[in-house]
């Protein structure tokens, strides 16, 4: 199937909206989606109404969020897949991680004033449209008002890893994360694991972890994918029996390598994660 597990629309970082993430992925033929957005969910609220996956005249609509968590100290990402939006420990869960991102949102806030830059919360909450605040609509404000050049610009100098705005935030444990996803009926899933800057040894241990608490899957393929990285993460997710996800990461169009749908096909090797959802033959 052509699927796409990894999205973000406007109620977090993404750049358009989840109605107009759904026109796009049936305008490219897929059979299903996942709307993953960083923890939280909202998306699905805004297309109540406008779901037509049941009438058979769109993809088929998959519950995704992209979860916040820590791991031996790493911030880790855990997509959980085709959950019950409304299971009461998922919605605690979801309460709880909006509680730590409105904290972090303050402290960027604050740092940026220490350090002279002109900013409104209000402004960046109003370029969020009511999504989840993130660093990038701090930057896009920063952007717009003139104070710095680019985004990109924004990151290096005040917002990306190890730069002041990068506020730590105490996520919970990778193993509280999966039991969330696991108690609303859905598959937990690492998102990207070859982003994480990890050697190989330490990635071996984090998905021998994963699999120890109760993880499902991996991301086998994430957005434009070298050939190498996806045959040594084949490689780890057959040796740790784990289903195979595939999602490109997808954020704003024109960026070749998260281009909505078109990441590469799952090995045949692999057993995709849609089969933890989709009916048995016979």
């Amino acid at each position: 199937m052509k699927v796409d597990y990894h999205l973000h629309s406007t109620r977090s970082d993404g750049t358009i909206s989840p109605a107009q993430l759904l026109t796009l992925a049936s305008e490219r033929g897929l059979a299903q989606l996942a709307i993953t957005d960083h923890d939280t969910m909202a998306a699905y609220a805004d297309l109540m109404d406008l779901e037509v996956s049941a009438q058979g005249l769109g993809p088929r609509l998959i519950t995704g969020c992209e979860f916040s968590s820590l791991w031996n100290g790493r911030n880790i990402h855990i997509v959980g897949l085709n959950m019950d939006l409304a299971n009461p420990e998922l919605l605690g869960a979801l309460k709880h991680q909006k509680a730590l991102r409105a904290r972090r949102a303050q402290g960027i806030l604050e740092v940026l004033v220490r350090r002279g830059y002109r900013i409104l919360m209000e402004d960046v909450e109003r370029l969020a449209a009511g999504g989840m605040v993130g660093r990038p609509h701090f930057a896009r404000v920063l952007v717009n008002t003139g104070q710095v050049r680019t985004v990109a610009q924004a990151f290096k100098k005040l917002l990306g890893t190890g730069r002041d705005g990068d506020i730590k935030v105490e996520w919970p444990d990778a193993a509280v994360v999966t039991q969330w996803i696991r108690a609303a009926g859905g598959v937990a899933v690492v998102a990207h694991p070859l982003k994480y800057g990890m050697t190989l040894t330490k990635l071996r241990q984090l998905l021998e972890d994963f699999k120890a608490m109760g993880g499902d899957g991996m991301e086998v393929i994430s957005g434009a994918q070298d050939p190498a990285k996806t045959r040594t993460l084949t490689e780890l997710c057959l040796r740790y029996r784990l289903l195979a996800s595939t999602g490109s990461d997808f954020h704003s169009p024109g960026q070749p390598w998260a281009n909505l749908g078109m990441q590469p096909s799952l090995p045949e090797v692999c057993t995709p994660v849609w089969e933890a959802w989709m009916p048995k033959p016979g």
